[in-house]
């Protein structure tokens, strides 16, 4: 198991980026590539997975791309840590619930790095921040699986605009709210001055 690690220090389209991921499938699928995880920044876009919902979308006028990746709605931007990757499952465990909790734990233990106590919840995909006020999502998942091969990602919130996420119903949960790695810290500094 071969697997490249790229970085873009640029933002980078996201519909290039997709394109790229898909050529990488076509060949990880007929073995003339390495498998890859790449992490990037996107420019500002709003991205629906299979499952988004039209009423998901509060305001209109968001640039808008409808992905196949899984999931509902969710918001790209500069702030924002993406991880893409095109890992063949064909070379390993075939399970899709495995996968995603490979990607759970390794999202919680890379937090537990910066000392934030996080969750995986199996209702609501992604990875939560409980701030004693309300549950919020700091990290999002979403992939899909063609020919065995596992494709799309995550992403991680970290310096990201949280406003942007007034524009939609966030990953089409209304009772959760969003956070980033910034404001987490910020607000474990203010409670420590207190």
């Amino acid at each position: 198991m071969n697997i490249e690690i790229k970085k873009s220090k640029n933002p980078v389209n996201y519909q290039d980026a997709i394109k790229d991921l898909e050529h990488r499938l076509s060949l990880v699928f007929q073995n003339k590539e390495k498998e890859l995880i790449w992490t990037l920044e996107h420019n500002e876009i709003y991205t629906g997975g299979t499952s988004y919902a039209e009423n998901e979308i509060l305001n209109n006028s968001i640039n808008f791309v409808k992905t196949n990746r899984g999931g509902k709605i969710t918001y790209h931007g500069p702030g924002q840590l993406i991880c893409y990757f095109v890992i063949d499952l064909r070379n390993r465990k075939k399970d899709i619930r495995n996968f995603v909790c490979i990607i759970e734990k390794t999202i919680i233990q890379t937090l537990e790095q910066f000392n934030i106590k996080s969750f995986a919840d199996r209702k609501n995909i992604g990875i939560w921040f409980d701030n004693k006020k309300e549950t919020q999502k700091v990290a999002a998942i979403g992939i899909r699986v063609s020919k065995w091969i596992a494709y799309h990602g995550f992403s991680i919130n970290i310096d990201n605009d949280l406003n942007k996420y007034k524009n939609i119903i966030s990953c089409g949960i209304r009772d959760k709210g969003v956070t980033n790695l910034k404001s987490i810290i910020n607000q474990d500094y203010n409670n420590l001055e207190q």
